[in-house]
């Protein structure tokens, strides 16, 4: 474990584990169920949001099993059938001498055995061939001169001696060779193949067949296009190992398992079950179809690992596998902000400098600057991201501008502006689009306007998740039809937004004593090119719709969001942070937000003294802090109150 660190400690003075499941931070009920599963051989499934460690549980599990188990596997010819090779495996060290002391593994002696047991002596091999063409050679220089033979028979027999020297040559070379394999399908060619091999290994392999293709995962038979003739390699020696196989007696980690196919799903699940899964060539085309192994042994550890909209895609027979033998582990993507999670932050930040070994030490303001940021990320009051692959490239980005301006050590200085190098997309894509509808004035931050209010939304995924300024408009003409009002939301709304700009109808027929079937309700999202999901515009449509059935006007100097319940509750939203930091950028002083987020808002001090939080407990909390101030207002805000008792 790591000291404890105190406030201000430099990352050279944070002492980092030397075991990686002492390096995973924040997971800590993760941790217990791996070390439960790796003493109990117990598959695993990891669910959560990318970036939180996923991968490093898996690896952290191959370094708790035992590495003195390993099998090295080899293929033979088979003499009976050619396609059916034989598979035999031996231990790596059979021994815990051999274990110790390293170097070649078993299966690396066996081949080598085999090698030098083809590898016939010159003298042997050539035992019958050579004596006899020495004699002849020695009988044919001798009558050459002897004087018996002239003149034109001497030129046949001079080309005769060559021929069968040249012959004889061939015949020791071809013979040799054949013997050590060096010509395929040309002689004895029944040297063993490696297709797992674990020499010099400290520790239970760590397999990582994510997007891994059939061949790869569960081994392959090499096409060969000379099957004719004696000219082609043999079956045995075109064998492939697959993932399953290098993995046995360590891990298999396949990450977005539900999108592997549902035949590779259900013959990972036959391997597991069977623990042997013999090699066959993977396509029709080929001749390595026409091949296939004895079982080869594939006793393996499966952690699989998704997220959570990834579940439903799997296979029903794997997961139940996983569940009937072993564990899922739901991932916490934040933590409890304590004085010992910001030390293992600490810890984390300390960590990404030993691994990347290109950017200098953090000091004290580096670490605490990276430990706020996460706190920010998290999204949530009292909480820390444990989101750390995105930190890290934070960490990352703060060390390059250290490294290219010279420094050798991090400050807060180089983590703040690594904060806009490493933005994401979103963020990058939102700044250029806050910039552009300022140009052209499509939101407006000064004022009163009826029927126009500044909504608030995120951009992108809840981890790359960065605030934009949603501007929507409302218009509430006569109704079209005689029978029935409409309420038509324009502006490529998802299927939540469209639900919930609908119940906005509910509550200004209930609280308000409107007959809506008197009015079509018009409300469009302006410029939301990108689409529009989720329900947290409730309000701002609500108050648009009031605004323009009312004809009062709307501050144009805030900027809201917020659920709107069907009974005029303001419920809580997520990326409450992001929305109002666009808020800021867009120059907007007031941002309205539900009461029981506030806490979840976290701002620099700069930010902070630029715009003013309204918390909201109900629709009329959302007239009273918006609608310019009248007595018609007051008078709804009443009615509103009253209906609500």
């Amino acid at each position: 474990m790591a000291k404890k660190q105190e406030k201000g400690t430099t990352s050279a003075a944070i002492s980092i584990p030397d075991k990686l499941i002492d390096q995973v931070i924040g997971q800590d009920n993760a941790v217990r169920i791996i070390k439960k599963a790796a003493k109990q051989r117990r598959n695993v499934l990891l669910i959560g949001d990318p970036g939180i460690g996923k991968t490093m549980l898996a690896q952290a599990m191959a370094e708790l099993l035992p590495a003195t188990e390993l099998e090295d596997i080899l293929v033979y010819r088979n003499q009976n059938d050619e396609n059916q090779p034989v598979i035999k495996s031996v231990k790596t060290y059979p021994t815990q001498e051999a274990f110790n002391a390293g170097g070649d593994g078993q299966g690396r002696h066996e081949v080598q055995k085999a090698r030098m047991n083809n590898r016939i002596p010159f003298s042997s091999s050539g035992s019958i061939v050579t004596p006899i063409i020495i004699a002849i050679v020695i009988i044919i220089i001798g009558l050459s001169f002897s004087g018996l033979i002239k003149g034109y028979d001497l030129i046949v027999l001079s080309a005769l001696l060559l021929g069968i020297m040249v012959f004889g040559s061939a015949a020791l070379f071809v013979g040799t060779m054949t013997r050590r394999g060096g010509f395929p399908g040309i002689g004895l060619m029944d040297e063993p193949k490696l297709i797992v091999d674990n020499s010099n290994r400290k520790s239970a392999p760590f397999i990582d067949s994510t997007g891994a293709r059939a061949g790869s995962l569960f081994g392959d038979v090499r096409h060969d296009p000379l099957q004719t003739g004696g000219l082609g390699t043999p079956a045995h020696l075109r064998v492939e190992g697959g993932s399953i196989h290098k993995a046995n007696h360590g891990v298999l980690f396949i990450d977005e398992i539900a999108s592997m196919d549902p035949r590779s799903q259900q013959e990972i699940l036959t391997a597991m079950q069977e623990k042997r899964y013999p090699i066959t060539g993977q396509s029709e085309m080929s001749s390595g179809a026409l091949v296939r192994t004895e079982p080869v042994p594939c006793d393996f550890i499966l952690v699989a690992a998704g997220n959570l909209q990834d579940i439903t895609r799997m296979h029903p027979a794997l997961r139940s596998r996983i569940r009937g033998y072993g564990y899922e582990v739901y991932m916490e993507s934040t933590m409890p902000d304590t004085k010992r999670n910001r030390e293992l932050l600490g810890q984390f930040v300390a960590q990404e400098i030993k691994k990347d070994k290109k950017i200098p030490d953090f000091d004290g303001s580096a670490i605490e600057e990276i430990i706020e940021e996460a706190k920010r990320r998290s999204g949530r009051k009292g909480r820390l991201s444990l989101v750390l692959r995105d930190l890290g490239g934070l960490v990352r980005a703060a060390g390059d501008i250290a490294v290219e301006e010279g420094k050798k050590t991090v400050t807060k200085v180089e983590v703040v502006k690594a904060k806009v190098l490493a933005d994401s997309i979103e963020t990058q894509v939102v700044r250029s689009t806050v910039e552009n509808i300022k140009d052209y004035k499509v939101f407006v931050n000064r004022g009163y306007k009826v029927g126009r209010v500044n909504g608030l939304a995120v951009l992108g995924g809840s981890i790359t998740a960065s605030g934009i300024i949603l501007p929507i408009v409302a218009e509430v003409t006569p109704a079209s039809s005689k029978y029935e009002g409409k309420f038509i939301p324009t502006g490529k709304l998802g299927k939540i937004a469209s639900e919930a700009v609908k119940n906005v109808s509910a509550i200004i027929k209930k609280h308000m004593g409107k007959d809506v079937s008197n009015f079509d309700m018009h409300v469009q999202f302006l410029q939301t090119y990108q689409g529009v999901e989720g329900d947290s515009a409730s309000i701002s449509v609500a108050i648009s719709i009031l605004s323009a059935m009312e004809n009062l006007p709307i501050d144009q100097n805030i900027a809201m969001t917020g659920s709107l319940s069907i009974r005029g509750e303001v419920l809580p939203v997520g990326g409450v942070t992001s929305k109002v930091e666009a808020a800021v950028s867009a120059g907007i002083r007031k941002v309205l937000i539900p009461a029981s987020n506030v806490g979840d808002v976290y701002l620099s001090k700069d930010s902070l003294k630029k715009v003013k939080i309204i918390p909201a407990k109900s629709f009329a909390d959302v007239i009273r802090a918006s609608i310019k101030k009248s007595k018609k207002r007051d008078a709804i805000i009443k009615e509103l109150i009253s209906s609500q008792r």
